[in-house]
């Protein structure tokens, strides 16, 4: 780690937990005494205990594991924000976080687009099998075009299924209305008002009637292991699932023995339920699409977070309530 000593006077002492676009690096500067982490590896429990002890406040992200039990030595440890880079948060415990007078904030809106365009990616790669397509090309196995090379899904005014309708889930199904003309559905936990055509309904429903599955909900205890094997085995053989959402949204095992026994004909993936770890099973299969979490991986998008996360602290020690707060 590297330090740097601000000029004014005792301005808080904040550990940001990766490498950062420049433009947030800069920003940090102005505003902190910043302690920077040069590796992007998950931080350590003991690294996380210690910065709990020695900084006024923390940028973790994806990864960086602020369970009970690194809490739980603490009373009210010098850290009083974690700002986290990145909108999920199912890394920290946030409650665990309250008891110990530590606020968690997180960055909505600055990745919306981004994933959804990720979603639309995978949607496009899985159903047109181009993953498929550009490793035979590469391997040069590739014998020319003829009319019934390499057939898949034609998505043009077919059905999606999204699950979540929040801000993510409501940025896919209009590329997917307006740029393709797709039947939208959705199941949430209650009712949305959109500004696209859209019909609501249970998760089972909705799987058995989507051409394509979408997830875009939360990670958390309360979407853990929520897609498993009933919802494949609603889903029909022609349909591909795509997820952009959170890897333990899913049962990794259950969506292998789908894809294995053909219960379904796709899938794209961003996230994995062991992430970074990708099961061997996955990694073999030709008809999955596997990303290496790339949903919001554009300078833009990262440094719009990045100074997000850096507004959530500067609000928190002017003593105001972070926009972002959680």
């Amino acid at each position: 780690m590297t330090a740097t000593t601000r000029a004014r006077a005792n301005p808080p002492r904040v550990l940001i937990a990766r490498p950062m676009p420049a433009a947030v690096r800069a920003r940090a500067e102005e505003l902190f005494d910043v302690e920077w982490r040069d590796s992007n590896a998950p931080m350590s429990d003991a690294e996380m205990r210690s910065a709990l002890a020695l900084y006024d406040g923390i940028m973790p992200t994806l990864g960086d594991r602020f369970s009970a039990e690194i809490f739980a030595e603490f009373g009210r440890p010098r850290c009083r924000i974690l700002a986290n880079f990145g909108v999920g948060y199912n890394h920290i415990d946030v409650e665990a976080a309250r008891g110990h007078g530590v606020t968690v904030t997180n960055t909505p809106g600055a990745v919306t687009d981004a994933t959804a365009d990720v979603a639309m990616t995978l949607m496009l790669m899985s159903a047109r099998r181009a993953g498929e397509g550009e490793r035979l090309v590469r391997a040069g196995l590739w014998t020319g075009w003829h009319p019934t090379q390499m057939l898949g899904l034609h998505v043009s005014g077919k059905t999606v299924g999204i699950i979540g309708m929040g801000r993510i889930g409501q940025a896919i199904a209009r590329r997917c209305h307006y740029g393709f003309g797709m039947n939208v559905l959705y199941a949430n936990r209650s009712a949305k008002t959109v500004d696209f055509p859209a019909q609501q309904l249970p998760l089972h429903e909705l799987a058995a009637q989507a051409d394509v599955v979408i997830v875009a909900v939360p990670g958390g205890p309360d979407t853990h292991h929520m897609i498993g094997a009933d919802v494949f085995g609603a889903m029909q053989p022609h349909a591909h699932f795509i997820n952009i959402a959170r890897g333990d949204v899913v049962d990794e095992a259950a969506l292998i023995v789908a894809l294995q026994q053909g219960q379904i004909a796709g899938a794209g993936l961003d996230v994995y339920e062991f992430e970074p770890k990708v099961p061997e099973a996955l990694r073999q299969l030709e008809n999955v699409t596997l990303l290496p979490h790339l949903g919001t991986a554009a300078e833009e998008v990262r440094s719009d977070m990045g100074l997000m996360a850096l507004n959530n602290l500067q609000a928190f020690f002017a003593g105001e309530t972070p926009a972002n707060a959680v």
